[in-house]
């Protein structure tokens, strides 16, 4: 069994309350979820509103299928208007 995490920390341009960040990040996990199964949460800055990092997980025992869905939730990420993203490390145990 393999285990494939992501971390992202994000800069979130277009909050200006934590209602506002909260409703950005909760469409973005939701779009996540549903398209590519995996399991995603805010696990950073919750009380900064304009600042978060979110947690990516994926089991699967295949790596090229875990890599491959990690880069695909990544650059889902990336393409986000809404955000910019500051870092980034993704792990594969």
């Amino acid at each position: 069994m393999l285990v494939g995490t992501l971390r992202v920390e994000l800069l979130i341009t277009d909050a200006f309350s934590l209602k506002e960040k909260r409703f950005i990040l909760k469409s973005i996990k939701d779009k996540l979820r549903h398209r590519y199964n995996c399991s995603i949460a805010e696990i950073d800055y919750q009380d900064k509103w304009q600042h978060s990092v979110l947690g990516v997980a994926l089991v699967s025992n295949d790596r090229r299928f875990i890599d491959a869905v990690i880069q695909k939730v990544l650059r889902t990420i990336l393409e986000d208007h809404r955000i910019e993203v500051i870092d980034q490390l993704i792990e594969i145990f």
